[in-house]
């Protein structure tokens, strides 16, 4: 069911109190803010860690996965095109089984991996980047605005950071939507929530897909 009403709860992104309720179904509460438009859910209806890993682990994606490394080259080609050879790069979020790496490998590129589960080594944010990637990443995010801004900090000035994530479209494309249905998945991310964000970063923003996006620092 969907319907709209103002809601006190903050924006997990941008902090604003400027949000309503979005759609509500037996499950979660979703919200949505009405400054960068991102939809959300309450972190009352997180799943706990354990159980968020209990899930992740269920995932069978391999760098030996010939449609999962395709799936992963919406994201990967793109960028690979707007960096000279021998790049550095960060996968956040990259799960038990970093592919990116691997294709950029491929371009002649190097990527240093991180998971806050499966490879938590945070003295990779110590350093600086040429490119960074987010793949199925920010919509399993509790603190996306922190996170995102972090990541910022780290790119390089004219690096890039690239974004593979499902976008919201509407309210009535979202009631049928099997991305929500997923409940790791929290925050969920519109084309004017990528535009508020590269504004606010004073960066430029290139929509590539309907679920990739490119920021250009």
């Amino acid at each position: 069911m969907a319907f709209f009403k103002k809601n006190p709860i903050p924006c997990r992104l941008c902090g604003a109190d400027d949000t309503q309720t979005f759609y509500k179904d037996k499950r979660r509460d979703y919200f949505k803010c009405n400054q960068c438009h991102l939809v959300f859910v309450p972190a009352a209806q997180f799943l706990t860690l354990a159980d968020e890993k209990a899930r992740y682990d269920l995932h069978q994606n391999t760098p030996d996965d010939p449609d999962y490394c395709r799936f992963l080259g919406r994201l990967v080609d793109p960028m690979a095109t707007l960096l000279p050879r021998n790049s550095s790069g960060l996968d956040f979020g990259c799960g038990p089984g970093p592919a990116l790496s691997k294709l950029f490998q491929e371009h002649g590129h190097h990527v240093i991996n991180y998971d806050p589960l499966y490879a938590n080594d945070e003295s990779v944010f110590d350093q600086q980047y040429d490119f960074i990637c987010a793949t199925e990443v920010v919509e399993h995010l509790h603190h996306p605005g922190k996170e995102l801004d972090r990541l910022w900090q780290c790119l390089k000035p004219g690096g890039i950071l690239g974004i593979m994530t499902k976008r919201v479209i509407d309210a009535d494309a979202f009631a049928n939507w099997h991305y929500k249905n997923d409940d790791t998945h929290v925050c969920f991310f519109h084309e004017a929530t990528f535009k508020w964000l590269a504004n606010q970063w004073g960066a430029d923003l290139s929509v590539v897909s309907d679920d990739v996006v490119i920021i250009h620092k």
